[in-house]
C-alpha cells in the first residue's frame, strides 16, 4: 500500500464528523457476529480491543462507513472478527491500515456481505464516491468467489472444510441475499450499474440452483440442509469436531426464508414446502433451555461462569437442537473429542457454553415467512 492511500484511508476514518448523521440509521445488526467475536472471544488478531472500547451510534454512518473502508483488503473482501462500528485508537487504526494488502479475506460470520450491504445503503443516503467504489469492489469480490456449482464456501481459495459450500455462519444466504437485493433493484442498490445487475442476477440464479441440489433427501422424502456441504458431490459435510454432517434446522430456516424471494417453480415451492414440514416434525416442546450460575473458569477461546442445563417445562413454546443425526432426526451434541452423543449433558462444559445448541430460529418463518410467502406468492 502507497504512503498516499494509507494516508487517505487513516484520514477518512479519523476526521469524518462525530455527530448523529440521520433520523433512520443503517442497520448494524449484520456486524453482531464479528463484533462479538472481536470483543469477547481469545483469538489471533492484528489489532486488540481496548477494556470497554466504544462503538459508533447507529446513525453514525459516516464514520461506520469510514471504518469500512480502513478495514478493506485489497482484494475486495475484508478479514473476519472485527467490529465495523468500533471507536478505533489512533493507533488501532494505523495498525489496520498497515494490513491491507492480506489476503485474509472471509465470508465467516456474516462478513463482506454485511460491508457491502452497509455501503449500498450509506451510498443511497449520500453519493460518496469512495462508498460505491468500495462497495463495488466488495461485490466483484463475492461474484469472484462463487464455485462453479454455484455454492459459496467459507473462505476464497481455502482447503480443507472451509472450501465447503457453506451455508453457516451466515455465509451462502447472507450473500444471496445481498446479491438478490442487487439484482433485484432494491431501493439501495438502485444506483448500481446494469453489467454488475446482470451478473448478480446470474449468481443468484446459480447459487439457487445449488441450494436445490444440497437438500438432504432421507428415504426418498427431502428435508433440510447441513451446515456445509462438498463442494463437489453437494453431500452433509461435518467441518469443526462438534459440527457434524447433520440436517440443521437453524441453516435449514434461513435458506427457506431466502427462496421464499425466488420465483415460486415447482421446484422452488417442493424444496420450500418440504423442509417446513420437516422443521414442523423436528421441533422440541416440553423444554426450556437455562444459563444457570456456575464456578467461573477460563478456556482457549472463552471464559465462563455459567453453565447450559436442559430442563423440563411443559409450556415453553417450541425449540429445536442445533444438529440432528440424519435419519433418526434424534438431536446430536458434540464435544471437541468428535464423539456424537444425545444429550448436551454429556459434553464437556467447554462446548455446552461455547455454542448455541437449542434454539427459536425456524420460529418466524414457520409462523410468518412461509405462510405469507403461500397467501403472496402461491395464492393459499
Amino acid at each position: 500500500m502507497t504512503r498516499r492511500t494509507r494516508t487517505f484511508l487513516l484520514a477518512l476514518a479519523a476526521s469524518v464528523p462525530a455527530v448523529a448523521l440521520a433520523d433512520d440509521p443503517i442497520p448494524t445488526r449484520g456486524f453482531g457476529s464479528a463484533s462479538h467475536h472481536w470483543r469477547r472471544l481469545k483469538l489471533e488478531r492484528f489489532i486488540e480491543p481496548t477494556l470497554d472500547q466504544p462503538a459508533y451510534r447507529p446513525e453514525q454512518f459516516r464514520e461506520i462507513a469510514a471504518n469500512i473502508l480502513l478495514f478493506q483488503r485489497e482484494d475486495g473482501g475484508w478479514p473476519t472478527n472485527y467490529d465495523m462500528t468500533a471507536i478505533l485508537t489512533p493507533d488501532q487504526r494505523e495498525a489496520v491500515a498497515a494490513t491491507r494488502s492480506r489476503r485474509d479475506s472471509s465470508f465467516d460470520n456474516g462478513n463482506v456481505h454485511s460491508q457491502v450491504a452497509y455501503l449500498a445503503r450509506a451510498y443511497a443516503r449520500e453519493p460518496e464516491p469512495a462508498w460505491r467504489s468500495a462497495c463495488e469492489r466488495g461485490l466483484d469480490h463475492m461474484l469472484a468467489a462463487q464455485l462453479p456449482n454455484g455454492g459459496f464456501p467459507q473462505s476464497p481459495g481455502a482447503k480443507g472444510y472451509h472450501a465447503h459450500i457453506t451455508f453457516n455462519d451466515g455465509v451462502m444466504i447472507g450473500i444471496l441475499d445481498v446479491l438478490a437485493d442487487a439484482a433485484l433493484g432494491e431501493p439501495h442498490f438502485a444506483w448500481l450499474d446494469d453489467a454488475r445487475r446482470a451478473r448478480c442476477r446470474e449468481a443468484m440464479g446459480r447459487g439457487v440452483a445449488c441450494i436445490l441440489k444440497c437438500q438432504i433427501v432421507v428415504d426418498g422424502v427431502a428435508t433440510g440442509w447441513c451446515q456445509q456441504h462438498d463442494e463437489n458431490t453437494y453431500e452433509p459435510r461435518p467441518a469443526r469436531t462438534f459440527e457434524p454432517a447433520s440436517n440443521c434446522p437453524q441453516e435449514t430456516a434461513e435458506i427457506v426464508a431466502f427462496l421464499t424471494r425466488v420465483e415460486p417453480t415447482e421446484a422452488i415451492v417442493a424444496a420450500v414446502e418440504s423442509a417446513a414440514a420437516w422443521l414442523r416434525r423436528t421441533e422440541l416442546t416440553g423444554i426450556r433451555v437455562e444459563r444457570v450460575k456456575a464456578p467461573a473458569e477460563s478456556f482457549a477461546r472463552h471464559d465462563a461462569d455459567f453453565d447450559v442445563v436442559v430442563v423440563p417445562d411443559p409450556s415453553a413454546p417450541p425449540i429445536w437442537a442445533r444438529h440432528y443425526e440424519i435419519g433418526t432426526d434424534r438431536p446430536i451434541f458434540l464435544g471437541r473429542d468428535a464423539v456424537k452423543r444425545y444429550a448436551l449433558a454429556e459434553i464437556e462444559r467447554e462446548r455446552r457454553t461455547g455454542t448455541a445448541w437449542y434454539g427459536a430460529w425456524p420460529t418466524p418463518v414457520l409462523e410468518d415467512v412461509v405462510p405469507r410467502w403461500r397467501a403472496e406468492r402461491l395464492g393459499r
